[in-house]
């Protein structure tokens, strides 16, 4: 068998695997990435990327619905219609040219990119096939090997993928609009989703086992996104676990929290209930590596427990972000290059795209008080915020959280229309060890929707000026 050899071998071609190939070439380390589909992995393909364009799509349309009636802007239209098709051409337009780039940054900077499935042989060697036929693989040894190989949306017992049950992947790509669409799951990716297909003329039913949607983020900051769902339409609910379809396949049937069941129709069934590492059906298992539970167990340089044998990204368990993989196989590639480097970020901010938006980056109160921390929490709401009122929204706050005896800022968390382009700022403020005063008094550009943070550092320290 003819066997390549090279320094550094990434499996998987995602935000965290292309990263950390392209600045293991900076560093002049020979490097090759095996990808058995697309560039770009589940983020650019079939997550962030399109699943962000079809948000603005269905806004853009629900948006030209509203002004079809009475309108405080004085716009009025005749009629609005959507050609999904075209829409799902455009979102794959982007996918392409972002995937596209990807690919031609590999080559700029000389990465050797495989195109097929690895399979783990021992801890420096792999095999390569095109497919599941193929029974002449490449063979390819590496000194280093960097996992990266992401994860899998979690399928419902009972339930499978198929027919008018769909993942998040088949929802970005749709063929038609259904007439009555069940999510089941209230997290990040189904209310993401469930909005999308309200906004295009779907009757929606989100079905969450917990009180509450969004039940990872604190109640209050989805008080925000439950009010938008309900003026939206959108049917929610609560306590209820999904039990399967009923017997003609065409309603989904729910139990409550008393016990009760009753049955949901549906033209389609969306399971949003989450993701998991992706570690079968590649040979992981011959490693026999240390494990968190589903996850790769890792260090703070993301060694696992075998010598030169690396794990990043969703592999590793939560939180499941693309930036937090792109951060880690940076690291990882500047380690084995020779540098000095641990992954101990103050904060990694993590962004609900629902309308409106959420992000939450360091602690919470919540947090902080479990933490035995003495702070500080004030919020600013977006009522009282000029830009805010010129974009017609002004639901939603931001809130700082800081320690009392120093001022030091160790969370915020934000709900709004757009607020997720305050994240940058809320990650800056944490990694530099920023205080209130700090913030305070650095001067914010008017009329945006940054002052809001501004507005709650103040309101902490006393003398907020717009509330």
């Amino acid at each position: 068998m003819d066997i390549q050899h090279t320094t550094l071998l990434v499996i998987g071609g995602g935000p965290g695997g292309y990263i950390t190939a392209i600045r293991a070439a900076q560093l002049g380390i020979a490097t090759t990435l095996i990808e058995g589909e697309q560039l770009g992995g589940t983020c650019l393909n079939v997550g962030c990327i399109p699943s962000k364009a079809m948000i603005h799509a269905a806004e853009a349309f629900h948006q030209a619905h509203h002004f079809m009636g009475d309108s405080t802007l004085g716009i009025h239209v005749e009629g609005a219609r959507i050609d999904i098709g075209q829409t799902v051409r455009w979102k794959d337009g982007i996918v392409a040219r972002l995937t596209g780039g990807v690919g031609a940054l590999l080559k700029k900077h000389g990465v050797k990119v495989v195109k097929g499935w690895a399979t783990i042989v021992d801890g420096k060697t792999v095999d390569v096939t095109k497919d599941q036929a193929d029974t002449k693989p490449v063979r390819i040894q590496g000194e280093h090997i960097v996992l990266a190989t992401g994860s899998v949306e979690l399928g419902l017992p009972g339930m499978p993928f198929g027919g008018r049950v769909i993942s998040s992947t088949q929802a970005l790509s749709p063929d038609s609009i259904p007439k009555k669409l069940v999510v089941v799951g209230g997290g990040y990716i189904g209310l993401e989703l469930g909005l999308v297909y309200r906004k295009l003329g779907s009757d929606v039913t989100v079905v969450e086992a917990q009180d509450r949607v969004l039940p990872l983020y604190d109640e209050e900051l989805t008080k925000p996104v439950a009010a938008s769902l309900r003026k939206l339409g959108v049917q929610v609910q609560l306590g209820s676990k999904v039990q399967g379809l009923n017997s003609a396949g065409d309603a989904v049937r729910v139990q409550d929290a008393a016990g009760r069941e009753s049955e949901l129709a549906a033209d389609q069934v969306l399971v949003a209930i989450g993701r998991v590492p992706h570690t079968h059906g590649w040979g992981l298992e011959k490693l026999m590596l240390a494990m968190n539970g589903r996850a790769v167990k890792i260090d703070d340089q993301c060694r696992t427990s075998m010598r030169n044998v690396w794990a990043i990204g969703d592999l590793t368990g939560e939180p499941m972000l693309a930036h937090r993989a792109m951060a880690q196989g940076e690291m990882v590639a500047e380690i084995i290059s020779g540098k000095r480097r641990h992954f101990a970020p103050a904060a990694i901010a993590a962004v609900c795209f629902t309308d409106p938006e959420v992000v939450v980056a360091g602690q919470t109160p919540t947090d902080a008080a479990k933490a035995g921390l003495d702070c500080i929490t004030a919020q600013f709401p977006f009522a009282a915020n000029g830009r805010a009122m010129t974009l017609e929204s002004t639901d939603g706050f931001v809130r700082v959280v800081a320690r009392r005896d120093n001022h030091r800022i160790v969370g915020w968390q934000a709900v709004g229309a757009g607020v997720s382009e305050l994240s940058t700022a809320f990650s800056h403020s944490l990694e530099m060890g920023a205080t209130l005063e700090d913030v305070a008094g650095t001067i914010h550009a008017h009329p945006t929707l940054g002052e809001a943070v501004q507005e709650a550092v103040l309101r902490a320290l006393g003398h907020a000026l717009h509330i």
